[in-house]
């Protein structure tokens, strides 16, 4: 298998939020994403579609729930992401520091890996580590 060193973002993670204005100040409050587009529902307090960036790449698609939506019935709040980050511990301060309730504390992987798990206010699992794939 040829690796090569440039790599394009081809998979968007979707999520859905009973309060996504909310759930999108605090994923860039708390984690750091970048607000790159949001798009207003039927009123200010609904988000149609909104996508955020992971400043070293890649980022999550995010909306309010929607009967018109593919994924109309997975519940709000569900979901697990991994994200690559550089600095966990700085990344895992910051989150504390916003109100990020922390369900695995900063820890060293047998893999090499150095991660915590940290929970939104709906209840996504947002997993920040070290370990970029093989």
């Amino acid at each position: 298998m040829n690796k090569t060193t440039e790599r394009t973002t081809t998979i968007w993670p979707a999520l859905r939020y009973r309060d996504a204005p909310a759930a999108i100040r605090f994923l860039v409050e708390a984690f750091g994403f970048e607000e790159v587009v949001s798009y207003p529902g039927n009123d200010e307090s609904t988000i149609s579609h909104a996508e955020l960036r992971w400043p070293a790449g890649g980022g999550v698609m995010l909306g309010s729930g929607r009967e018109d939506s593919v994924i109309a019935d997975l519940p709000p709040g569900t979901g697990s992401i991994y994200v690559v980050t550089q600095d966990p511990d700085a990344l895992y301060e910051r989150a504390r520091n916003a109100g990020a309730r922390v369900v695995r504390e900063l820890h060293d992987e047998d893999y090499g890996s150095r991660e915590f798990t940290a929970r939104d206010p709906e209840g996504v699992y947002w997993s920040f580590g070290t370990y970029a794939g093989a």
